[in-house]
């Protein structure tokens, strides 16, 4: 790879910087993707002594690369997202990543298309990863940031993604016993 098609990646994956999602950080502020993917990543690496066999070096990869799209969309908060939102996404990623510069372009297609078919240990865990991290960071941000349906989706949100691993479901129900905590909290 040419130092000018680094970055240009680079200029592209920078967006996710300013991209803000629908969470707030414990600060107040709305975390941006790139936040969410990189505490994703992290969460792969602190889970590798659980998944012996998974290769945890691809799921890092995945986290990191997962919400690229959001470069040229933007976020779109779940419960708003549409079929066509994603297939739009989707597709402009596809198209961007499809300009790169080999081996990156079939890294990433290869990894985009194991994500898709979520049939590995690694795509299982990235997913769960993705979806967990989200109620994680609802629940460390102040509860008047929350809209009143994110009461239920904080104990709903993932579960079907875990249901792979005994760990997993063990992390959703610490997670879900802060979540019941933080709203008890919040009601005093």
């Amino acid at each position: 790879m040419t130092p000018k098609e680094l970055l240009d990646i680079l200029s592209v994956a920078e967006k996710l910087k300013c991209n803000t999602r629908h969470s707030y950080t414990s600060s107040g502020r709305h975390e941006s993707v790139a936040e969410h993917s990189w505490r994703i990543a992290l969460m792969a690496m602190l889970l590798e002594s659980e998944f012996p066999h998974a290769d945890i070096g691809k799921v890092i990869r995945m986290c990191l690369i997962h919400d690229l799209g959001e470069a040229f969309t933007g976020d779109i908060p779940t419960f708003e997202k549409s079929s066509a939102d994603t297939e739009k996404e989707d597709a402009l990623f596809a198209t961007w990543v499809d300009t790169l510069p080999d081996p990156v372009r079939r890294e990433w297609k290869a990894l985009l298309a194991e994500m898709q078919a979520m049939q590995t240990e690694e795509a299982k865990l990235y997913k769960a990863c993705d979806k967990l991290e989200a109620v994680i960071q609802h629940d460390e941000a102040d509860l008047s940031t929350w809209l009143p349906l994110e009461y239920d989706l904080q104990l709903t949100y993932g579960a079907e993604n875990v249901r792979f691993s005994p760990y997993m479901q063990s992390l959703k129900e610490e997670i879900d016993s802060r979540t019941r905590k933080k709203i008890a909290d919040g009601k005093k």
